[in-house]
């Protein structure tokens, strides 16, 4: 019997340079690694192709490997599209995808939001399209019984009848064909089950979240047809076997709503996971590349060390009192002891 392999992902997307963030969170990955023996996959997260850049992602393995960092396996997103479509063939034909065909502006004005200022889709395009497949469906009975009425005087056109009955009854491959044909601007959202999800967190703790209160049905795929992160990462947590999800707590609000879509698309254990603190910027706010946050590039091109890096990076995530160069290996170490 195969051993199953335990496996953790460092996902980064190449939408600009790395920052002082990303090597914290890198830093978190290996020491989880280490600590519970996890093989180490590294995924460039890429699905935004209007913002992702060749340059950014020579420079994730660049960097990466200019701090000694070292993995078992890589992906890129861009290439798996193949694996995309067939997630969301098996959707469509389940009947748990449907198009939104509301402006930002709309989903503004009529939906409610959460406690966290998220928009909560209240599922206008969903009652829409049920209207229309009800239509469809009626029509397609219609031309059923027709058939079969047209069977019953002739017998010779059975084969022919078998043929009509069937086409009617492939429904799902018609709605389907329609959703890509669409030429109207829009996107596809899943259809997520009124339901709470109980989740825990390893350093965090348990979690009682109910993504159709957080959010309502979400896009897997955006009105420029690109796949949607949470669509992409679900798909690829799946495949890829990631057992153990590390990575900031900005993105703890997710997790529910990713549990929940992968258990539509058949893995019902979901990871484990771990959600670690941010470094921030002098205002408060998380590192960010839509903010321009300072890159290890610049620093890299400054002639700051890589131990120097790493020493500042654990100092301003709290692990040391004050910004002393560390190896990769003792950097490693020290963020291993706080898990």
């Amino acid at each position: 019997m195969t051993e199953r392999k335990v496996r953790v992902r460092f996902a980064p997307s190449p939408t600009g340079y790395l920052h002082e963030g990303h090597l914290l969170s890198a830093l978190y990955v290996w020491a989880a690694a280490r600590k519970w023996g996890l093989q180490i996959h590294l995924r460039i997260e890429d699905h935004d192709q209007g913002r992702a850049r060749p340059e950014y992602i020579d420079s994730i393995y660049e960097d990466l490997e200019w701090f000694g960092f070292r993995w078992d396996s890589q992906s890129i997103q861009s290439a798996r599209t193949a694996l995309y479509e067939a997630a969301l063939e098996g959707l469509l034909k389940r009947g748990l995808v449907y198009p939104c065909y509301c402006s930002r502006k709309q989903l503004e004005a009529e939906n409610p939001k959460s406690e966290t200022g998220e928009i909560v889709y209240r599922g206008k395009c969903f009652l829409r399209h049920t209207q229309a497949l009800r239509s469809k469906t009626k029509n397609s009975m219609d031309t059923l019984v027709a058939s079969r009425l047209r069977c019953d005087d002739l017998r010779q056109d059975f084969l022919r009848c078998d043929e009509q009955v069937s086409s009617a009854l492939r429904c799902d491959e018609q709605v389907s064909s329609a959703l890509r044909c669409d030429e109207q601007p829009h996107n596809l959202r899943i259809v997520i089950p009124d339901k709470v999800i109980h989740w825990h967190d390893m350093r965090l703790g348990d979690f009682n979240e109910n993504p159709k209160l957080q959010c309502g049905d979400f896009p897997i795929r955006d009105r420029e047809g690109q796949w949607t992160y949470q669509f992409a990462v679900c798909v690829d947590d799946i495949e890829e076997g990631i057992t153990h999800i590390v990575r900031g707590e900005d993105i703890r609000s997710s997790t529910a709503r990713q549990i929940a879509l992968m258990r539509l698309l058949g893995r019902e254990t979901p990871p484990l996971y771990l959600h670690h603190p941010l470094i921030v910027d002098p205002t408060g706010k998380k590192l960010s590349k839509r903010e321009r946050a300072h890159s290890l590039r610049q620093d890299r091109d400054a002639g700051i060390t890589a131990s120097e890096l790493l020493g500042r990076v654990c100092h301003k995530a709290g692990f040391l009192p004050n910004s002393t160069p560390l190896s990769l290996e003792n950097a490693i170490s020290i963020v291993e002891q706080s898990l």
